[in-house]
């Protein structure tokens, strides 16, 4: 079945959407930094770079070049977030209603809207109702509702809202135990990242992405398994280099509780990472988001162990730079559960891929 991706970022939801079985035939975004790295993981898949505010459903159609099964996206969430200032004047909310406008221009077989908790409070339910309104009659609805990707295996707790709408020329609709069925215990930060100690740095490319390999001898856990490159090679491993005084406040801070001065929550290996943070671009200061300290050792995590706890492959490439790469993370849709909720729509549609990612 051939679907598109709205706001794709660095492809977390594309990324699910291929290992549920999906052809993402094409994906939409304004930001040239936030997809920079999105041809080089999707080459079969075409990037249309544009203000999907202008963009019709007639010219995705086009694109296509006939008719579209699916919809996936999550429009940007910093006007709705609950940690944020939620701005109603912030041009970003009008989008989730142009991400429900597209899905009635395309009519697709069916649609997945990912955003974040904050649309469902009392005070922001209103915007995501008026911008469904109309808009989805011939939909069956599933949600919204709040799932978390740690419960369906990933090594980060991740509550997410998502609506699922499948069209009424279909005698079927999406049911809350059918998404259940997936579900499965969450990997812990020590299945997720314990491989990638004493990875040693192989070489900085011509791209300026560093090149790491693993050397940790031993069977990977089942979480890291699925997510390692058959060279074992990775990139994005980069450690910060602290100040003594913060390596000194670090080294006392107990794995599980929070660094009292910048707020960094350390991480414990028989844990879960908290969500991960995305941080401003340059047209909203720069300012990046808390990381997490490494469980064992005295510094914030790496990109690599940012995106193991999120579930992406080490083969998949981000930024060269850590401060971008941590935002297109941020931003993601967790990979896990986009493949678990999609694998639960593609059933509908006679797909019987199964979701094998567990707990170690």
């Amino acid at each position: 079945m051939v679907i598109v991706d709205l706001f794709c970022g660095c492809g977390g939801f594309s990324l699910g959407a291929h290992r549920a079985g999906f052809d993402v035939a094409a994906a939409f975004d304004v930001d040239p930094v936030l997809t920079s790295s999105f041809a080089q993981n999707f080459p079969n898949t075409e990037l249309v770079l544009g203000d999907i505010a202008r963009l019709t459903g007639k010219a995705v159609i086009a694109k296509i070049g006939g008719h579209v099964d699916g919809v996936i996206g999550g429009p940007p969430c910093q006007g709705f977030s609950t940690i944020g200032r939620r701005d109603p004047n912030d041009p970003r909310r009008t989008l989730v209603g142009h991400f429900f406008r597209l899905v009635q221009e395309i009519r697709p077989s069916f649609f997945v809207f990912e955003n974040v908790t904050g649309l469902a409070t009392p005070v922001m339910q209103g915007v995501l109702q008026e911008a469904m309104k109309h808009r989805t009659r011939e939909y069956k609805i599933f949600g919204p509702t709040v799932l978390d990707a740690a419960s369906f295996g990933a090594a980060t707790s991740r509550r997410r809202l998502f609506v699922v709408g499948i069209h009424r020329d279909y005698e079927t609709s999406l049911e809350f135990d059918e998404v259940q069925a997936h579900e499965c215990a969450p990997a812990t930060v020590h299945a997720a990242l314990v491989d990638l100690t004493d990875a040693y740095l192989i070489e900085v490319d011509d791209q300026g992405f560093d090149r790491w390999k693993i050397a940790r001898r031993g069977r990977p856990t089942q979480y890291a398994q699925r997510l390692r490159s058959d060279d074992l090679v990775f990139t994005g491993h980069r450690i910060i280099d602290h100040k003594s005084e913060i390596v000194a406040r670090f080294s006392k801070i107990i794995p599980g509780s929070v660094d009292p001065v910048g707020r960094h929550p350390r991480l414990r290996w028989d844990g879960q990472c908290p969500t991960l943070r995305a941080g401003t671009g340059p047209d909203k200061g720069s300012r990046q988001a808390v990381r997490p300290i490494h469980p064992e050792e005295p510094r914030v995590i790496t990109v690599r162990e940012a995106a193991r706890l999120q579930g992406f492959p080490d083969k998949h490439l981000f930024h060269k730079t850590t401060w971008h790469s941590f935002r297109m993370i941020g931003n993601s849709v967790s990979p896990i559960i986009a493949e678990s909720i999609l694998t639960a729509v593609a059933s509908k549609f006679g797909g019987s891929n199964e979701v094998t990612l567990a707990a170690d």
